[in-house]
């Protein structure tokens, strides 16, 4: 049963980590599942006064009620969700005294009386409504909406908010420059929509949905984006055939390559059917679930490749889809019977095989004999990969782009890395242990070490205040020249996850370390932050985020959101299990102080230790030795940008991560 809720609980939060859910539907959970985790959420939220302060672990619990109401928007279970997120927001605005939370329980209550006039949840609203009522609220909004009546009364106010996010980020190209600053303000757009698909805003709100995302495909030239324009206008011409907006979506679309219009062509009537009969239950079955970072309804995902890394006792296979979607995975017994060896399968629900996709890849190892994929239902994808022996696997999804990352270990690693790595250390009389032996004494015997250069190719990373000036340059040549240092003063064998401008994925770095048995993963980046006076060096391992701050370098780092952050903290614990995190926090705490005593000099003034910090970096996921991750400087800095581009200051950073793990 516990294995049950933990398998539940983990596919509603691939659910949840999808971010715009309100349309879509992730089918391998279902409204009652959900409900039963989100009330699991709430009861373990109540039993830990702790808990109950932060803001964050109330808005997870409400998400989750809000879920259930999204998944079925019309069944037994709706109002339930709705009215349990109403009283959450009800107790969170008690102790956040913000107006703003107590606005939303009066939403989600009066959301009830008007959509389930039937329920035995309404008389539960209405009673909670009039208590509201008593702190004025009620009669406000009551008021406002005699001037209103389609909208809702802070519609306006968040419409005003939503071009402001897009007339911002238009104006700044570095904001433009990363993915999670346009999923933002596409989320305040359709948001708007999704509470109030009736309303005045929505087929504006709609539209400029779809011109958000043909902006960002113009940004990212990913299909996956343009594709959701297309489906975005789409709905505006089916849902609001006598707004002004229709013909404006109707231009669009006629403009769009005529590769969009094929992929759409075949689906576009079930998309009008269920945009037409949007409030049946069995619509939001026929809607895929979100995209990268979004929810777009009517068409379903692809996938687009199988990839793999291995040696004897590790494995890497990383599956690659057009967007995100709700996925089971499932380990099978040998089965002699039909000469079936043990696999492990990964369904991924709303997907079709892309057209150019290899079915299937020898793999060929001592764990895995090859992994295949196949068209399993009219709208599944089945992975399978054969296995010949393994001591245990973890399995997770990484977003923008989407990707199921499977890990498999072998029993042989162990004995293994024991031999190779066991120490030999001589204590000196007085207690005291050599210099040369802390990097021993920290790796259990360090030979190898892989330096990863962050970024490459067409990922430029930030951008420097000097023009021209860009991370993925400035982190190679510092690289470079650390592991020309590492193999002459330490006689370490060194090994780049990349030694000239190339693009690798970041779990491919990861990848990389673990097959080449490495005993540390050092990866090197410039640090960046849009207000220009942030300056500093920090230092990061593998771990739950500590604050804010830290969530917005592993989201800069991740080319995700900070949303997808945070999501993907609550799973990290089961993905840390193998992870050295002491050894990790250690070389960190010993490379961060090298660096801040080495470059402070008569050179090298003002010199800001922000210290060792902890944060969920999608590079450090599944490492098998202990990693960090420097940030060198920041490269937005005008004076530490500056120090970048010299060699001097890029060979001192060196000295210093060398002494460091001495």
């Amino acid at each position: 049963m516990h294995k049950k809720r933990i398998h539940i609980a983990f596919i509603l939060l691939i659910c949840i980590g999808t971010g715009l859910l309100g349309s879509g539907i992730c089918q391998a959970a279902t409204a009652k599942q959900a409900y039963f985790s989100a009330e699991s959420c709430y009861k373990k939220l109540r039993n830990s006064p702790a808990k109950m302060k932060y803001r964050d672990n109330w808005l997870r619990c409400i998400e989750k009620f809000q879920t259930v109401y999204r998944l079925d928007s019309n069944g037994p279970w709706a109002p339930a969700g709705l009215y349990m997120s109403g009283k959450l927001y009800q107790e969170l605005a008690k102790r956040s005294w913000k107006k703003s939370d107590r606005q939303e329980a009066l939403d989600s209550f009066e959301r009830i009386i008007k959509r389930f006039p039937k329920s035995r949840y309404r008389d539960k609203a209405a009673a909670e409504i009039r208590a509201l009522s008593k702190s004025g609220i009620a009669n406000k909004k009551k008021a406002s909406s005699k001037s209103s009546p389609k909208s809702k009364p802070n519609t306006e106010e968040r419409y005003l908010n939503a071009e402001s996010c897009y007339s911002s980020l238009k104006q700044n190209s570095r904001k433009m420059a990363y993915r999670h600053n346009w999923l933002q303000c596409i989320e305040k757009f359709y948001s708007i929509y999704r509470r109030d698909p009736d309303g005045d805003r929505a087929p504006a709100s709609l539209f400029m949905t779809g011109k958000l995302y043909a902006d960002l495909y113009r940004q990212s030239k990913r299909k996956s984006d343009l594709q959701a324009a297309h489906t975005m206008y789409e709905k505006v011409i089916v849902s609001f055939p006598d707004s002004r907006y229709k013909v404006k979506a109707s231009l669009l679309i006629d403009a769009m390559p005529q590769w969009v219009k094929k992929d759409s062509e075949s689906k576009s009537t079930d998309l009008a059917k269920i945009i037409k009969d949007d409030t049946k239950k069995q619509a939001g079955r026929q809607q895929t679930a979100a995209g990268a970072g979004s929810s777009i309804p009517g068409s379903l995902g692809t996938v687009d490749n199988l990839r793999f890394w291995s040696n004897p006792n590790y494995t890497r296979v990383v599956i690659d889809a057009s967007r995100e979607t709700a996925y089971y995975h499932h380990l099978l017994k040998r089965d002699p019977s039909i000469n079936k060896p043990q696999r492990l399968y990964v369904d991924l629900k709303n997907s079709r095989l892309g057209r150019n996709i290899r079915k299937n890849i020898p793999i060929n190892d001592d764990l895995l004999s090859d992994a295949r994929a196949g068209q399993y239902t009219n709208d599944s994808v089945r992975v399978v990969v054969d296995i010949k022996s393994f001591k245990t696997y973890k399995i997770f999804s990484l977003k923008d782009p989407f990707r199921i990352v499977i890990d498999v270990w072998g029993t042989a690693g162990d004995d293994r890395a024991a031999s190779r790595r066991q120490p030999s250390v001589t204590i000196k009389k007085n207690g005291k242990l050599p210099t040369s032996a802390l990097a021993k004494q920290l790796a259990l015997g360090v030979r190898r070490i892989i330096i990863d250069p962050g970024h490459g190719g067409r990922d430029y990373g930030a951008p420097g205040y000097l023009k021209g000036v860009h991370e993925k340059d400035i982190v190679l040549q510092i690289a470079r020249k650390l592991a020309k240092l590492l193999r002459k003063e330490l006689k370490y064998e060194v090994f780049l996850t990349r030694n000239s401008d190339r693009y690798l994925t970041l779990e491919e770095r990861t990848a990389i370390a673990n097959t080449k048995n490495a005993d540390l993963f050092i990866s090197i980046h410039t640090n960046s932050h849009k207000d220009r006076r942030a300056y500093g060096i920090e230092t990061y391992f593998l771990n739950l985020a500590t604050d804010d701050e830290a969530i917005r370098v592993a989201a800069m780092e991740n080319a995700t959101s900070t949303k997808n952050i945070s999501d993907l903290q609550t799973i990290l614990s089961d993905l840390m299990q193998n992870a050295k995190i002491n050894e990790s926090s250690r070389l960190a705490s010993n490379v961060q102080v090298s660096m801040v005593r080495h470059l402070k000099n008569k050179r090298w003034s003002r010199i800001k230790d922000k210290g060792v910090k902890q944060a969920p970096f999608y590079v450090l996921l599944g490492a098998q030795m202990p990693s960090i991750l420097v940030e060198t400087s920041f490269i937005s800095n005008p004076r530490e940008c500056k120090r970048l581009v010299n060699p001097q200051y890029q060979q001192r950073i060196c000295e210093a991560i060398v002494i460091g793990i001495k």
